[in-house]
């Protein structure tokens, strides 16, 4: 099939875009949100092509993938066709809810012409889709390897925007992790936290975006993976994490709670038993190899790219029938 869908969730997509379909993306001038084309830091092979709105039309395009409620319009405007009437059409939610939460409706909600995939469980319970169909297609990652081999006593943490996404992402929590060991931060935005926490440099660096394969390297050197969301959706960097062999402490908030299965890492509600855990793997090397060996296993076994391809073979099908 051709496939059009935005550049929105680079990790996600990276995934998305390595089965045996093609795959379009637009591209704008000016890269912005609706029109960032081509990943520059992820890996992504040449059956991705960028096209501007004005190539659309004659793309030759089999079905829509939609994740933000804006490209119902845009792909309407750009293809003259309407997602789910005219051209099959999926709309993929990636995140939690946000708001009155179990009253939250969706934005594609009573449409029946479309399929609502989610990302989670968790967050189809969440989220209110009225009539629209829904289904769950959970993620699969591309394999980065067994790396893990940290050599460096410190906690790594990943997330994007943490300075303004705050307590979301549990950037208030850092403080107490850094007691336990110094604390790495990867991601976009990361640069702005040590103003923000006041944490000095030997407590706390900074990893200003990070190509993928980089990223990689620079987590498994570290003892330990802490990921602290407070509500959003499964964080790929919590999979990636595992793939790589890395123990994991995680708040046991959303998704996280089916993905780390008690062997492959320490998962609560209470940051000070997530504290003393992460200073328990960094003070025993040998336990922490032991737990990520055991993570990485859980997460080819749950979010292997082939199933995740797989299962979205099926929903494709479904859609074009």
């Amino acid at each position: 099939m051709r496939i059009l869908l935005w550049h929105v969730h680079g990790s996600w997509t990276t995934s998305f875009v390595q089965g045996g379909h093609s795959y379009v993306v637009p591209v704008l001038p000016d890269r912005g949100p609706d029109g960032l084309g081509l990943a520059r830091t992820y890996p992504w092979p040449g059956t991705v092509t960028e096209l501007g709105p004005q190539e659309l039309r004659d793309a030759g395009i089999d079905v829509v993938v939609l994740q933000r409620p804006h490209e119902l319009e845009l792909a309407h405007r750009w293809l003259g066709r309407r997602p789910g009437r005219d051209i099959p059409a999926v709309y993929v939610e990636h995140n939690t809810p946000k708001g009155d939460v179990p009253l939250t409706r969706h934005p594609a909600a009573d449409r029946p012409e479309l399929l609502l995939v989610h990302v989670t469980h968790f967050n189809r319970l969440f989220w209110d889709a009225g009539a629209t169909p829904t289904r769950v297609v959970g993620h699969g990652i591309v394999d980065p390897g067994h790396r893990y081999t940290g050599e460096l006593a410190r906690i790594a943490v990943a997330g994007n925007e943490p300075v303004r996404r705050g307590r979301v992402t549990g950037t208030d929590l850092l403080a107490e992790f850094t007691r336990a060991a110094p604390v790495d931060a990867f991601g976009i935005g990361v640069s702005a936290l040590p103003a923000h926490t006041g944490l000095p440099p030997e407590r706390l660096a900074v990893f200003e975006d990070v190509a993928q394969a980089d990223l990689h390297d620079a987590l498994a050197r570290r003892r330990v993976y802490v990921h602290l969301p407070r509500w959003t959706s499964l964080g790929l960097s919590l999979l990636e994490a595992m793939h790589l062999g890395m123990p994991v402490v995680a708040l046991a908030a959303t998704e996280a709670t089916e993905a780390v299965p008690a062997e492959a890492g320490v998962l609560s509600t209470d940051p000070a038993v997530l504290v003393d855990a992460a200073r328990r793997f960094v003070a025993d090397p040998e336990l922490a190899h032991a737990y990520g060996k055991r993570a990485r296993q859980a997460a080819l076994a749950r979010h292997g790219l082939g199933r995740f391809l797989a299962d979205w073979d099926a929903v494709l099908a479904q859609v074009t029938g």
